[in-house]
């Protein structure tokens, strides 16, 4: 379909042999055409199978989904990515509800909700407490609920990403893509859409123990520049704590048993004048951080109430609500 033309199916692979042609065949069947597979070094045959299927296949420098991912885009020339895994897991069928808020203008990132119809069979039980831990935590720390912040079906525009700050190598890649829509004031979306159980034949490459502590690490670490104050509150909070339970040790034994530990109240008195400080530093990184937002906000809207006085049109990228750098759209005009 030509409506479709502007989008890119972005697949990143690592032994999927049993299951990527027929991926590759299906998003065809639905009239994307520009299928994109970059592959980890699979030994299995994948890419042969790829392009067999007549997918566009990339051999990744790296390791990894998020190195993939950051790789990809490099390579894509459309306006528009839809972002999938190539297990098989989710429905090509339902691509053209995942890209449909991007071409309407409505949105520049949509999530996939697996928990819309996520199938029997297709996530174990610790799998989904992981990931009902980490929705929770990233709506806790972050302000906002996607939903499904793992999940890998994903379609968004590409101007809209190239501001972000991406680095995991695995699959923190989806966790680092929902954090930095927040940061950015990315317009996000979520539709809910099918889960499939991986076929019989097909291995997974998740480790939910290893994965899960990977993407809770990203989580907290992200929050030091888009939310501050939980960040720094956090340490400072634990310091405080830990200082005032060693004075209250050092209280009751000077009371009841007459015995003073002046090396442990040193240490509590410290480590509560650390945790104030780090909390106070908290509060005001805290106020810089929303400072920041404003004045990008308030630019945002200069720029583009002068490309309307300038008579910029439909397909102008600053009238379309998605500045990012300025002297981007200069070289561009």
């Amino acid at each position: 379909m030509a409506e479709y033309d502007d989008v890119c199916v972005l697949v990143p692979t690592y032994e999927e042999a049993s299951t990527i042609g027929d991926v590759v065949r299906r998003f065809h069947a639905q009239g994307f055409e520009r299928v994109l597979v970059v592959d980890g070094g699979s030994t299995d045959g994948t890419r042969e199978l790829a392009r067999e299927a007549g997918a566009r296949v990339v051999e990744q420098s790296g390791t990894g989904k998020g190195q993939a991912v950051r790789e990809a885009l490099e390579f894509v020339e459309t306006p528009y990515v839809l972002m999938v895994d190539g297990d098989a897991t989710y429905r090509p069928e339902e691509a053209g509800r995942m890209v449909a808020p991007l071409l309407a203008g409505e949105a520049e990132h949509v999530i996939g909700n697996r928990f819309g119809n996520m199938q029997p069979g297709a996530m174990s039980r610790l799998n989904r407490v992981g990931n009902a831990l980490i929705n929770r935590a990233f709506g806790r720390i972050h302000g906002e609920d996607f939903g499904d912040i793992l999940s890998g079906y994903r379609a968004f525009t590409r101007r809209s990403v190239e501001g972000f700050l991406l680095t995991a190598e695995g699959f923190g890649i989806e966790t680092e893509l929902a954090v930095e829509c927040v940061k950015h004031g990315v317009e996000t979306t979520v539709v809910p859409v099918t889960y499939e159980p991986r076929p019989d034949d097909s291995e997974t490459n998740l480790s939910p123990v290893r994965d899960g502590a990977t993407i809770i690490l990203t989580l907290y670490q992200m929050a030091k520049t888009n939310n501050p104050l939980f960040y720094f509150g956090s340490v400072g909070a634990a310091s405080t704590l830990v200082g005032l339970v060693l004075a209250a040790y050092v209280g009751v034994e000077w009371v009841t048993r007459g015995i003073s530990h002046e090396v442990i109240a040193v240490v509590a008195g410290v480590a509560v004048l650390f945790g104030v400080q780090v909390a106070l530093f908290g509060v005001l990184a805290d106020l810089i951080v929303d400072v920041n937002r404003e004045q990008t906000r308030q630019f945002e809207r200069v720029a583009r109430q002068v490309t309307r006085e300038r008579g910029g049109g439909e397909g102008d990228p600053v009238a379309d609500g998605s500045v990012a750098d300025p002297a981007a759209g200069d070289e561009e005009e």
